[in-house]
């Protein structure tokens, strides 16, 4: 038996001599099947025509992401503090190179997750590297392999080491979570946020859906709470879910401006 691996948005499940009927996630209308039907890997024949890419975004921050293109493509994000290293968002591909690497890095102290489309292979990181995983709570029901190292948090803030705090904000899904750095871009702070807050092709500018690839919006009472709980915090620079997409500079104002232009074209009447 081996672990299938959902090759549409990188979910693993459970070891099985068959592939589950269909991936949960993917059925879930914020995310999708394939026209040809769902198609399942495994972890060996993942690792055998895949690489990770490394790059240093910032000192101290990396991000790791999957080459050629896997699943929805997100990268995972490896932060360094004196505390120790946190990873934010996981991919599912996990090789010898990544382990050696992240290793000689300092290891993992925690693993902490946006939201359950990057939930991938989070138990086999868990695993490799001794650390727990923490999941907000509201999202449990997308947990497809549950693992003693998944940790669920409830509430609205979690610090998991010093200077780096969970906040939820909900919107593309319940326990959508952001992660706060205080000490990012240059003790200005940062946000790590996922697709909870999605940095557009304009990189002045952020966004916020129900569903990305289905193009189905949130309410504007969402977009305004979201806003609200991001203002209260301090942050100038703003890493998304894919490589490329960061606001390196004006990140709080990006968020505000970009939510109330939201708000106001969802409720003005178009010609």
């Amino acid at each position: 038996m081996a672990i299938q691996i959902c090759s549409t948005c990188g979910t693993s499940y459970p070891d099985a001599p068959e592939p589950p009927s269909h991936c949960s996630i993917c059925v879930d209308e914020r995310q999708f099947v394939p026209s040809g039907g769902q198609v399942w890997t495994s972890p060996e024949k993942l690792a055998s025509g895949h690489v990770n890419g490394w790059r240093l975004l910032e000192n101290s921050l990396f991000e790791i992401h999957t080459h050629p293109h896997f699943g929805i493509g997100q990268r995972a994000l490896l932060l360094r503090t004196a505390h120790g290293n946190v990873l934010w968002d996981c991919i599912t591909l996990l090789d010898d190179a990544t382990e050696q690497l992240i290793r000689g890095l300092g290891g993992l102290r925690a693993i902490a997750i946006s939201h359950p489309h990057y939930y991938t292979s989070m138990q086999d990181w868990a695993r490799r590297f001794d650390c727990l995983v923490h999941l907000h709570g509201a999202d449990s029901e997308w947990i497809m392999r549950p693992d003693p190292a998944l940790r669920q948090w409830q509430g609205e803030t979690l610090e998991i080491v010093k200077g780096v705090t969970l906040l939820r904000l909900g919107g593309h899904f319940a326990g959508g979570t952001v992660l706060h750095w205080a000490e990012g871009a240059e003790g200005r702070g940062a946000i790590l946020s996922g697709d909870i807050v999605q940095v557009a092709a304009d990189l002045r500018r952020v966004s916020f859906l129900w569903s990305y690839p289905n193009m189905m919006p949130l309410s504007a009472e969402t977009v305004r709470r979201l806003a609200d709980t991001l203002g209260c915090w301090k942050f100038d620079r703003i890493y998304g879910a894919f490589p490329g997409r960061q606001v390196t500079n004006g990140g709080a104002r990006a968020v505000q401006r970009s939510a109330a232009r939201y708000v106001e074209l969802l409720s003005s009447q178009q010609p």
